[in-house]
């Protein structure tokens, strides 16, 4: 598999409903498609989840890194890297 490695998939499938209302994939098969189809990021720290949401030009005014680790889109992956899905 590309950059969606097995422990990024069952993360994003395990927790998805925290973004979406109901479940977009089923298998890690479909998670891999809807996340290379929605052009979702993983990023390999904490700051680079910031640079994201800086580079994109998102409002982070006040916001400070454990506020945006927070944030639905983030997915915190446990070793250190944070998959960025947009919804």
């Amino acid at each position: 598999m590309g950059e969606f490695d097995n422990k990024v998939l069952d993360v994003f499938l395990r927790d998805q409903c925290k973004l979406f209302p109901e479940e977009v994939a089923f298998s890690r098969e479909e998670a891999e498609e809807f996340l290379a189809d929605c052009f979702a990021q993983v990023v390999d720290s904490a700051k680079e989840v910031y640079e994201y949401f800086e580079g994109e030009v998102i409002d982070m005014e006040g916001a400070d890194v454990d506020g945006i680790l927070g944030a639905d889109e983030v997915f915190d992956i446990g070793d250190g890297r944070y998959l960025i899905v947009e919804g």
